[in-house]
């Protein structure tokens, strides 16, 4: 099998070497000429456009930004649809709106092509170290072919149902992961005002209830004032964007991920989108005016 990879950013790049580790041969392409070098000195090929990748391999991976971006790399000139021929297979591990997904799905079938939505969640370093969870939408027979592939990138590969389903999961994921990474920082802010340690809290509370996965993850990150990006605030407010138009779509009421975007938005505003969304806490830092630190 001939892998095809599109996309290699901050979390592509570490997933396509993931699938060259495993064996496969890769072909690769991006617009960043520096990124598909580095993947071809770890024995990817390389390619100049999404058609050749698409003429040349058996199953086309994508991992980009948003919706037009996957839109655009699928369907403009030179893109991946010129070069599919009957009974390939893309698999879009974009996080992207689920609507869209279905469209793509639906256009690609009309070329006899299978599609997957299979967004990912884990940030950088799982994709690093191949442990990121993978949800994935579409034929079940699809997913059941390209189910060790998919595995070579992640700890964990479920089945959620039709296309769409997998970036519906991605979305719920997303506003999960949000609202905890803001309930940290509010209680930490709390804690702080009222005089105790938030390290020593932490250490009190990660083992009960209150503790996940999120609290571990960025806790740490936030009492060393350490912002520097796993996963970008600006994609976790495109996410978040995505969520909120979803939901008007199937009349959905999500007031708190309202909430969460507007915070978001605030730390925008302080050029502060570039930096990881641990920086959540940082906007009740602002307006409590302290700052979430270790006695």
């Amino acid at each position: 099998m001939y892998i095809g990879f599109i996309g290699l950013g901050i979390m592509g790049k570490p997933m396509a070497k993931n699938v060259l580790k495993a064996g496969y041969d890769v072909l690769v392409f991006d617009f960043n000429e520096n990124s598909i070098t580095e993947l071809a000195n770890e024995g990817a090929n390389k390619a100049s456009s999404g058609k050749e990748v698409a003429e040349k391999t058996d199953v086309i991976i994508t991992m980009l930004p948003n919706s037009p971006n996957v839109d655009a790399a699928l369907f403009d000139e030179n893109g991946i649809a010129e070069g599919l021929s009957s009974g390939k297979t893309v698999i879009d591990m974009s996080s992207i709106s689920p609507v869209a997904s279905q469209e793509f799905s639906t256009k690609l079938e009309e070329l006899n092509v299978n599609f997957l939505d299979a967004p990912v969640s884990g940030g950088e370093p799982k994709a690093v170290d191949g442990t990121i969870a993978v949800m994935v939408g579409g034929d079940k027979s699809v997913f059941d072919k390209y189910y060790d592939l998919m595995m070579t990138m992640a700890g964990s590969v479920t089945y959620v149902g039709e296309v769409g389903a997998g970036n519906i999961t991605k979305l719920a994921n997303q506003m999960v992961v949000a609202t905890n990474i803001a309930a940290v920082g509010e209680a930490m802010t709390f804690v702080k005002k009222a005089g105790a340690d938030p390290k020593l809290v932490f250490e009190a509370i990660r083992g009960g209830l209150a503790g996940s996965t999120v609290m571990d993850a960025k806790m740490p990150m936030i009492l060393d004032r350490n912002f520097e990006p796993g996963f970008r605030i600006q994609l976790h407010i495109k996410d978040l964007q995505n969520a909120l138009d979803t939901s008007h779509d199937v009349n959905a009421s999500i007031p708190i991920t309202a909430q969460l975007m507007e915070i978001m938005q605030s730390l925008k505003i302080d050029g502060l989108e570039g930096k990881d969304h641990a920086s959540v806490a940082q906007y009740f830092e602002k307006i409590n005016n302290i700052t979430i630190e270790s006695d």
